[in-house]
């Protein structure tokens, strides 16, 4: 690999780490572009070359957070087994308790909806999530648990529910009893969409 492609690429990397702990720390009105030069050392120009300005610097972050945290989610639902049922509510569960993480509460559940707008935030969410839950309730609707007719609405359901909770949790005065409260209506709201009985 090419000497400056590759030091592009470690300034970019550098950018990011450096800008994700800013906006986490001092969410996104709170953080500036002269923070983000002072605390990564590298020139505005330099900057500028891999991020036009804030708004492409937070999405750039935004990205990768989003990335990280369904890595996290995949490893957890994988962990599940091969019951796609079984993944679904491992996946979710997981999502939800992403939302005490400071990065995620920050940069996900506060910023970006502000940020982006209510509607982009939705349509980054559905790419990154709707998929596994529709592959999940198709399983269960061959299974007789659900009406295959209520799968694709089904789907938006239970995303809506996730999300819905993760931002109860970050915007609690107490997370963690928030975390607790989310992840056991869920796991119920689960359990009874899909039939399952103890």
């Amino acid at each position: 690999m090419n000497k400056n492609v590759q030091r592009g690429r470690t300034t970019r990397a550098h950018v990011l780490e450096v800008a994700t702990r800013l906006f986490a720390e001092h969410g996104y009105d709170g953080t500036t572009i002269e923070m983000v030069l002072a605390d990564s050392g590298v020139s505005r120009g330099s900057l500028y070359h891999h991020f036009p300005g804030k708004d492409a610097l937070f999405l750039a972050v935004l990205e990768a957070v989003v990335a990280g945290a369904g890595e996290q989610v995949d490893g957890v639902e994988r962990d599940a087994g091969d019951d796609p049922i079984a993944a679904l509510r491992a996946g979710c569960l997981a999502a939800i308790r992403l939302a005490g993480d400071p990065v995620v509460q920050q940069i996900v559940l506060i910023d970006a909806p502000a940020v982006l707008g209510w509607q982009r935030w939705r349509e980054l969410d559905e790419q990154n999530s709707l998929g596994e839950i529709r592959i999940a309730l198709n399983y269960a609707a061959e299974a007789g648990a659900i009406d295959p007719r209520h799968v694709d609405t089904f789907a938006h359901i239970v995303l809506a529910a996730t999300n819905e909770v993760a931002l109860m949790v970050a915007r609690s005065a107490d997370p963690g009893a928030a975390l607790s409260a989310g992840e056991s209506a869920v796991g119920e709201f689960l359990d009874r969409l899909l039939g399952v009985r103890d």
